[in-house]
This record gives structure tokens, C-alpha cells and sequence, in this order.
């Protein structure tokens, strides 16, 4: 055989070996061989590399946490999942795409406004449902949504009088979607001129959803709270005001008997500074669900009170943001709050994290205390290896080709 015929064999090889290590590397370095137990949340999560995978490039599993950070590559708001095994992926939205939700066993992220589900084992992107609604809450049998869809007319014109030709406020629906066989059912439950929160009560029976019945209600910050079967039958309803609100996904107790609401003493609608914002005292307050009347001790939340998302033996779990005055040093935690307000911290995060979002099936058996997990700096994607490997390949031939020369010919 030629020399020549050698050189591009040993060329070919080169090439071979390099796509195989671009595909297949990122997977064997990134195996993990300390990885926490599964089925458990870890205490504590970190940011990812910049050069982390995503869920599409390497799938990762149903996921023990997903946050939501813009100290990545993309350089805003991005999904992070992070795998029960210890894995982190990149779950990368569009921009003016809102945060979607986990279900409850943690292997699906259902798209806001897409219309889609990624699936967090294959790392697929199914569209499944109609586009352009916001999900609020899982079922907890993970079967159905209940979402709110915007009528508003998008493109608004002018008539010779100058006024619009069309509504730029047009009332909200409220839906229970079937995101497996693509059907919605619009719930009947009043006039909202947009939704807020819903949560749905432990048995999957009732629904709590909050909103604002006109624009005015909405400028004013003046929630309601209507409480309805799956129907759409309303049972009661209350007006809030606009100090108080539906605590979150976990607003029901796990009895089904009180329904939380999240309130706060301190400067309403738009504070004259962030120093104002940050000295509102928040409180955990409850309805009777059966009536929508006052009923026990209210609960004080240290710090920014966001959602209420579990309850951990009878104590609700609470997602709140430290004090810092910049938004970007504030940092948020997953905490357990006790009679009195004492808090004992089970899941925390880095500065800048927001909407931290634990499956169902952990929440529901409180499984909190598990290893910090770290994020794998061999987690890559294919280019990232391509990348790396190509400069040291060519290095590897310019050296080889140097050497030839100077072996003296025979």
C-alpha cells in the first residue's frame, strides 16, 4: 500500500474516532459513580456549566428539580433539570416563552403557550395539545391541567374616530386540558379578565383558582377566589383585595378541609422603592374550604413569602427569597415552616435562581435530605467534545508529520 493511501486511512480513522468520542464521550465522563439515592431531593443545587448538555442532547430522566436560572450559555431565563440520579441538563426556552410546569412524577415538562410536552427520559419535544394556553396546576394524578387562555384581540386598529375596532380586554377562559389526548373543557366559573393561580384539592375533585374580574380589578391588584368542581360548578366564592392571594399549587391541606391563602402587611401595588418591597411581612392565612370563611392561626413567613408548594408533617413548605436589595443576589430556598414561624431550610439554591419546582411524588412523601448534588463538567454536548478534541488532533498530525521528516529516508 502507498504512503499516500496509508496517510488517508490514518485520516479517515482520525475523523471516525472523533465523531465517535463527540457522540458517545459525553455520556461515559458524565456517568456518575457517587450518585445520590433516587427517589430524593437533594438539599442543595448549583448553578450549571456553561457547556452543560441539554435535556435534548442527552436525556437525563424524570427529574428530582427543576429551576430556573439566566447564568448560563443562553444568558437568560433557562430551565435546569436536575435528574434523580444526580445529572443536570439545560431545558433552553424561547424568548417571551413563560416557565411551564413539572409533572407530578417528574418526567414531563409541559411547555407554556406551545402546546408541547418534553419528555425528560427521551429528551423529545411531543406536541400534544392546542397552543397559546398558560398551564397553572397539575391534577394530582397527573392526567389533566387546568390553564387560563387569553382572548384578547393581538392587533389592534383604529377607526376614523380614532377609537379601537377591536377588544384589547377580553375576558379569559379557564380549562381543564387533557394533554395526552389533545381536549380542553372550558369550566364555567364567572368572568375573570385574566387568571392568576389554581390549585387543585388532594383528591382531584375541586379546583381554587384566583383572578381579576375586570381591568380595573387587575390595576388594582383585587383578587377573587373561586372555589369549583371539575365541572365547572362554583361552590363559593370570596373577593381578596389585594393583599392576599392563593398560597400556590399546595394551597389545599393534605385533609382537604383549609385552603391557604399567602398575605402581607406593607406597601400594596407599586412600592415607592425595592427597600419598600422588601420590608412587607408575610403570613400564611386559611379558608374553610367548605364555606370560604376565616378559620385558625395565621403563620408568619420570614423573608419574601413566592409560593406555598407542599406540606411536610403538617408544616407548609414555602418557596421565599432572601432580603438582598438587588434582585440578583436574592437567593431562594425551599423551607419548612413551623408554629411561630420557625423555618428549617430544606432545599436551597444560588443567587439569581428563581421558580424552583420539586415533582409531586417527592412532595407528597416528603422526600427532602438527600446529597448535594454537583453539576458534571463532562455532561457536554457533541460540539463542545468536537470542539476540544479537533485542535489536539491537528496538533497530534502537525507532530507526527514533523517527526516523519526527519526520520531519514531509507
Amino acid at each position: 500500500m502507498s504512503i499516500g493511501r496509508v496517510r488517508r486511512a490514518a485520516g479517515l480513522a482520525a475523523a471516525t474516532a472523533l465523531v465517535v468520542l463527540a457522540v458517545h464521550a459525553p455520556g461515559w465522563l458524565a456517568a456518575r459513580r457517587d450518585a445520590p439515592p433516587a427517589e430524593i431531593v437533594p438539599a442543595q443545587v448549583r448553578n450549571p456549566w456553561l457547556w452543560q448538555a441539554t435535556v435534548g442532547q442527552h436525556p437525563v430522566g424524570p427529574a428530582s428539580v427543576l429551576f430556573f436560572t439566566d447564568r448560563t450559555r443562553y444568558f437568560e431565563s433557562t430551565g435546569v433539570v436536575v435528574g434523580r440520579e444526580g445529572g443536570y441538563r439545560l431545558l433552553p426556552i424561547g424568548v417571551g416563552e413563560g416557565h411551564g410546569l413539572l409533572s407530578p412524577d417528574g418526567r414531563w415538562y409541559l411547555r407554556a403557550g406551545l402546546g408541547t410536552l418534553v419528555d425528560l427520559h427521551s429528551g423529545d419535544n411531543r406536541r400534544t395539545h392546542e397552543a397559546g394556553l398558560g398551564p397553572l396546576a397539575w391534577s394530582p394524578e397527573g392526567k389533566s391541567v387546568v390553564a387560563t387562555r387569553s382572548n384578547d384581540d393581538e392587533v389592534i386598529t383604529y377607526g376614523p374616530d380614532n377609537q379601537p375596532l377591536e377588544d384589547p380586554s377580553k375576558p379569559d377562559d379557564l380549562l381543564i386540558v387533557d394533554p395526552w389526548r389533545g381536549t380542553a373543557q372550558v369550566l364555567p366559573v364567572g368572568t375573570f379578565a385574566s387568571h392568576s393561580r389554581a390549585a387543585w384539592s388532594p383528591d382531584g375533585s375541586l379546583i381554587a383558582v384566583t383572578g381579576f374580574v375586570d381591568p380595573a380589578a387587575e390595576v388594582a391588584e383585587r383578587e377573587r377566589l373561586v372555589v369549583s368542581d371539575r365541572a365547572g360548578v362554583v361552590r363559593w366564592q370570596v373577593e381578596l383585595g389585594e393583599r392576599r392571594g392563593l398560597a400556590g399549587p399546595a394551597a389545599w391541606t393534605p385533609d382537604g378541609r383549609r385552603i391557604a391563602l399567602l398575605a402581607y402587611d406593607g406597601c400594596s401595588l407599586r412600592c415607592a422603592d425595592p427597600t419598600e418591597w422588601l420590608r412587607r411581612s408575610w403570613r400564611i392565612e386559611f379558608l374553610d374550604a367548605a364555606t370560604g370563611q376565616p378559620v385558625g392561626d395565621a403563620i408568619p413567613v420570614d423573608g419574601s413569602a413566592v409560593e406555598l408548594v407542599a406540606w411536610r408533617d403538617g408544616d407548609p413548605v414555602v418557596e421565599r427569597q432572601s432580603s438582598e436589595e438587588n434582585e440578583a443576589d436574592r437567593r431562594t430556598t425551599l423551607t419548612a415552616v413551623g408554629a411561630g414561624g420557625r423555618g428549617q431550610a430544606l432545599l436551597t439554591a444560588p443567587a439569581g435562581v428563581s421558580d424552583l419546582a420539586v415533582p409531586g411524588d417527592l412532595l407528597a412523601r416528603a422526600a427532602f435530605g438527600g446529597p448535594e448534588s454537583r453539576p458534571s463538567p463532562f455532561a457536554a454536548p457533541p460540539w463542545w467534545y468536537a470542539a476540544v478534541a479537533a485542535p489536539l488532533l491537528l496538533a497530534g498530525l502537525v507532530l507526527v508529520r514533523r517527526l516523519r521528516r526527519r526520520v531519514p529516508a531509507r
